[in-house]
């Protein structure tokens, strides 16, 4: 009980003391950063005790962990002079009311269930353990890797740093701290989802502390830890037999392991094979052309992994991702407008805004280097339909990316240098996926509780008569296809042409010449197509949407649409689909050999974005149906629940 109060009181102590910095730098969001301030704070603290140590200013010491916290509290105190928060505390005390219950709820309940299964053993929970405790007892910075005598740690390992940091400063062991860590990183995913779903729904200060306003911005934690994909409940239909006959039939079909068996002897409805809940995180099933297994795909998403209790970067990373679309939404809303002049260019956008979105983006890919791009992708896109309501759609929006873009990728880089100077990756560049298109079943089987809400909430759009261009919105979507499509046959045909060596056994492996293996792939593809055509019909309504009022006549100035939040939702919804659909032509190069990696980190990204997107989405149609619309869409929405 002592260490939990400690990290708690600790973090709540950090929430307030950065909550003036966050309410002067995000001024467009409704609750001015207040959700995110904890999440907010550990990165700002983690970085300065961080950067000290590396350049040599602090030690590895509660002197240097005090140091970090006094420039905090500089910083903090600077703007709390220019930006008095006394005046927001008063007129939300409810938000402030229920924000820290669900963070002390969240925290409690997590902490509660490590403690009931706290081992560190298995999967890679004592490889992070030894993060944990090397950092601890490095003097200096770069810390220690315990395993490897002489050299330090080569791994994106800022998110140890900062459960280092919290256990030595409440003097608590690094076995301790691996299960707090497990418990807080939870809490800070359920506020921070739980804020970015309440400046979303926030479209009037009036309303904001209205009893509907606090409780419905509750179904992003839902949606997000606690909503898993439709395996687990597969697992019960198969043990009671559902569907299950001799012969070819469903659950061959489906082709997901030990649910094509036949099943056990149906006891209870309860699955009681050991790790049963092991299978709902490989569920797409990969085969070369010669129908030889390639081994499990990781699909995992947040709940599998605070069952699991893997420390691992995904997981540290998500309050920090949700920090990100929080960037991105005060940008997209407005915040931050002001001037930057390039060299090559001027930037729309305060300075103050431009280097906190360059310390989260940097500090996004210290915790694990993936989401970078989807970091990158969430600011950018917010920042380019800025413009658009600025000055409209145009070529010029891809310069407005661009001067953004490249900018904030090196200042990020530069902000984090010492990191990348130590780091090795295993990446290897792109490989093209020739023969591992997802099935459509498969994919449903993955994403369908956070689909069905998307597709319900794009056909009410659509029946409400919302603005779309849909010739626009078509073209766009079929076009990143076609781009994905054509990046991985170039790849394809330069690794052929400047590697022949590494092509050829992959075609003698699969007894086919080169012509036969494309058209053999290519036929592959076509009777996977369920998955694409899914992910078609999300993609094409929700450019659509995006696009409306984007065409004007010759004769008119190009029109400058006013996005609502809807907007920003389906922008979640667009990123999300395409970190899903991008491993069907490309994936990365590593020590897996096939598309294990790039599944795992790409899905789960795309599970943080389209669980808000859905939980925005179910929200607008439970408030607004009536009638038998809103019965079948209770039941729908009761159905994902069951599942």
């Amino acid at each position: 009980m002592s260490p939990f109060l400690s990290w708690y009181l600790l973090t709540t102590f950090l929430g307030w003391l950065t909550f003036p910095l966050a309410h002067r730098l995000f001024p467009a969001l409704a609750d001015r950063g207040y959700t995110l301030s904890r999440a907010f704070g550990l990165l700002i603290w983690g970085y300065i005790f961080w950067l000290f140590a590396m350049l040599g200013i602090a030690q590895n010491d509660m002197g240097g962990l005090l140091l970090g916290l006094v420039v905090l509290v500089c910083l903090s105190m600077g703007a709390l002079i220019r930006s008095p928060i006394l005046p927001f505390l008063q007129a939300n005390r409810p938000l402030i009311l229920t924000t820290e219950l669900l963070f002390f709820l969240a925290f409690g309940f997590m902490a509660l269930v490590r403690a009931a299964n706290p081992e560190i053993v298995g999967t890679e929970k004592p490889m992070e353990l030894m993060f944990i405790n090397g950092i601890m007892n490095s003097a200096t910075f770069p810390p220690r890797d315990l395993w490897l005598s002489g050299y330090s740690i080569s791994y994106y390992y800022f998110g140890y740093v900062m459960t280092s940091m919290l256990a030595l400063f409440t003097g608590v062991p690094g076995t301790v701290a691996f299960n707090l860590m497990i418990a807080l990183i939870f809490a800070l995913s359920a506020t921070g989802a739980y804020g970015v779903l309440y400046n979303l729904l926030a479209s009037s200060k009036s309303s904001v502390n209205s009893l509907s306003s606090l409780l419905f911005p509750l179904f992003a934690p839902l949606f997000l830890l606690i909503l898993s994909n439709a395996e687990g409940f597969l697992e019960i239909l198969h043990k009671s037999g559902f569907l299950w006959k001799e012969g070819p039939n469903f659950w061959t079909w489906l082709d997901i392991p030990e649910l094509r068996d036949p099943p056990p002897h149906a006891s209870s409805w309860l699955p009681d094979r050991f790790w049963w809940w092991w299978r709902a995180s490989r569920v797409i099933m990969d085969y070369d052309l010669q129908n030889n297994w390639m081994g499990d795909v990781i699909s995992e998403f947040p709940a599998f992994s605070y069952i699991l209790g893997d420390l691992h970067p995904h997981v540290l990373a998500m309050p920090f991702t949700l920090l990100a679309v929080a960037v991105a939404l005060n940008l997209f809303l407005g915040g931050w407008r002001g001037r930057i002049n390039l060299y090559f260019g001027e930037l729309r956008i305060h300075k103050a805004g431009f280097f906190v979105s360059a310390l989260v983006l940097g500090g996004l890919a210290f915790l694990n280097t993936w989401d970078i791009l989807t970091g990158a992708a969430l600011i950018v896109s917010g920042y380019a339909l800025v413009r658009v309501a600025e000055s409209g759609w145009g070529w010029e929006r891809i310069e407005d990316i661009l001067l953004l873009g490249i900018p904030l990728v090196v200042t990020s880089l530069v902000m984090y240098l010492p990191f990348y100077i130590g780091f090795d990756s295993q990446a290897g560049g792109l490989i093209p996926s020739f023969m591992f298109p997802t099935r459509g079943a498969q994919l449903w089987v993955m994403w369908g509780t956070l689909f069905i809400p998307l597709f319900a909430f794009l056909f009410y759009l659509q029946r409400i008569h919302t603005p779309a261009n849909w010739r626009t919105g078509t073209l766009t979507a079929l076009c990143l296809v076609l781009v994905l499509l054509v990046a991985m046959f170039a790849i394809g045909l330069f690794a052929w042409l400047l590697k022949p060596n590494l092509v050829e056994p992959i075609l003698a492996s699969q007894g086919r010449d080169v012509a036969t293996f494309i058209a053999d792939s290519m036929k592959r593809r076509l009777s996977y197509s369920g998955g694409l055509l899914t992910l078609l019909a999300l993609l094409i309504p929700s450019f659509s949407f995006l696009f409306s009022n984007s065409q004007s006549s010759a004769d008119e100035v190009p029109s400058r649409p006013a996005f609502s939040t809807f907007h920003f939702s389906l922008l979640l919804t667009i990123l999300g689909v395409l970190l899903i659909l991008t491993p069907d032509f490309i994936y990365l190069r590593d020590n897996f050999g096939y598309r294990i990696n790039t599944v795992f980190k790409f899905y789960y990204q795309a599970w943080i974005l389209l669980s808000l997107a859905s939980a925005y989405g179910t929200i607008v149609l439970l408030k607004n149906l009536r009638g038998a619309s809103n019965v079948i869409f209770t039941i729908l929405f009761t159905l994902v629940l069951l599942i």
